[in-house]
């Protein structure tokens, strides 16, 4: 997700005390070489607490989805140089961010050209609890079903599903095949049936509509100010970080004209650009 295409988050939930300090760490609690992200110490509590506090999270909320997290091996309890508690981030956790960053962050426009990624497994009976994980990871990663067994996706995701399967040790129940579609139905009419567009361009939607005010705001702003920055940048950051695994970027001609997708994520991108660093700022300052 980053921890995205992971369970550490519910896909369909946002703003929760648990989600919001997951994207807190993906975009401030690691050193990024060349990027002004805070630090590269853990988190002391406190400083936890104060942040996520200008999100609305209470201290008691926080503290027991760092609690799970923990549990969950994705932070690991430490102290700080002048000895206060704190938080850091497993080596674990550290891959899947690195792994989410090119999602999250952008990715290059498939092409029709570019054909399809297939991915087809089998699952032994007395194994059978796999094939529902398979299924939800195969979903995190934007596969369409294409028939019952047969999940889809473009041909871009080839590299990024592999690696996943791999890591989560399910590579050996899944044959993974490339090519294109050669019929019957024309390509347009098919992705409509392997995915739900209604229910992504619905979500992408309402993405706009929550932070595209946002954007035409801080638009009209030459002042920057750290904690404003902060505190919208995270917002947009919790809800944006789904959609790009919800949504696996399909060409463009076979796409709805009015398709949003385009849009949703240029107005994450320009918020990114104007808010990220200095919302760092305002990290620093807080820890």
């Amino acid at each position: 997700m980053w921890i995205y295409s992971d369970p550490v988050t519910d896909q369909q939930t946002q703003r929760t005390p648990r989600s919001l300090i997951v994207t807190f760490y993906g975009a401030y609690g690691r050193g990024e070489p060349g990027e002004p992200a805070g630090s590269t110490g853990p988190v002391p509590v406190a400083a936890l607490i104060r942040l996520l506090g200008l999100l609305g999270v209470d201290p008691p909320s926080v503290r027991s989805a760092v609690s799970r997290l923990k549990r969950r091996g994705l932070l690991v309890p430490e102290r700080t140089d002048a000895g206060a508690a704190a938080y850091g981030l497993s080596d674990a956790a550290r891959q899947l961010l690195a792994d989410g960053d090119r999602r999250i962050y952008g990715r290059p426009a498939a092409r029709l050209s570019d054909g399809w990624v297939l991915a087809v497994f089998s699952v032994p009976e007395e194994e059978r609890h796999k094939r529902h994980l398979l299924r939800s990871r195969l979903a995190r990663l934007g596969f369409g079903t294409a028939a019952p067994g047969v999940w889809i996706a473009p041909a871009h995701l080839y590299e990024e599903t592999r690696h996943t399967l791999e890591r989560l040790q399910l590579d050996s129940y899944v044959d993974l095949f490339t090519g294109t579609h050669a019929g019957f139905a024309p390509t347009a009419r098919a992705v409509a049936r392997w995915w739900d567009l209604d229910a992504l361009a619905a979500q992408h939607r309402a993405f706009l509509a929550d932070h595209e005010p946002v954007l035409e705001k801080w638009s009209r702003r030459r002042a920057v100010p750290p904690e404003a920055a902060y505190r919208d940048y995270l917002l947009a950051l919790d809800a944006w970080r789904r959609l790009p695994y919800a949504d696996p970027g399909l060409p463009a001609p076979l796409l709805p004209d009015d398709w949003p997708g385009g849009r949703a994520a240029e107005v994450f991108g320009r918020l990114h650009t104007k808010l990220r660093s200095a919302g760092a700022r305002y990290v620093r300052e807080t820890r």
